[in-house]
């Protein structure tokens, strides 16, 4: 796949349709306007519609395509992962000061949440601990010495 490590601020602002549209791309690799709309559930937009959306996402820097005569196909210049992340530490920003524990802990009281998907959650951070060599991981942004960033750094593994 064509992706680069393209991250727009417009990407944690998708709309439902663009983030449908993303989705196909992303599952597709590559998609004309006809393969995304084959993916949609019903009822389905027009071809005129989707295309507009398409041509906005280009705009955003989110995709690209190549020409094939009157054909275009679209691929995401950002990869899925790396929306998943920016959204992530958007909502972390917005919701929870910035605090991973704080998230965390919200997620864990209000969702049902099994002791195998909590052991599992556990396992995954224990291997990043072990990773790191339990060093600082920074997930915010760079730490300039005040409070706010300096509470951005997180210690896995430690409770």
């Amino acid at each position: 796949m064509e992706t680069t490590k393209n991250t727009p601020k417009q990407a944690a602002q998708l709309t439902r349709a663009e983030l449908e549209i993303m989705q196909t791309i992303w599952t597709k690799g590559r998609a004309r306007i006809h393969d995304i709309l084959a993916d949609m559930s019903e009822p389905r937009p027009a071809y005129n519609t989707v295309s507009t959306i398409v041509r906005i996402l280009e705009q955003k820097g989110l995709v690209a395509h190549t020409a094939y005569g009157r054909v275009h196909e679209y691929y995401a210049l950002l990869d899925r992962d790396d929306y998943a992340g920016l959204y992530m530490t958007n909502a972390m920003g917005y919701f929870f000061g910035g605090s991973p524990v704080q998230m965390v802990s919200f997620m864990s009281k209000r969702e049902n949440i099994s002791v195998g998907d909590l052991d599992s959650i556990i396992g995954i951070l224990e291997e990043v601990k072990r990773e790191s060599g339990g060093k600082n991981r920074n997930i915010g942004n760079a730490d300039n010495g005040d409070e706010k960033s300096t509470k951005r750094q997180v210690v896995i593994g430690r409770r």
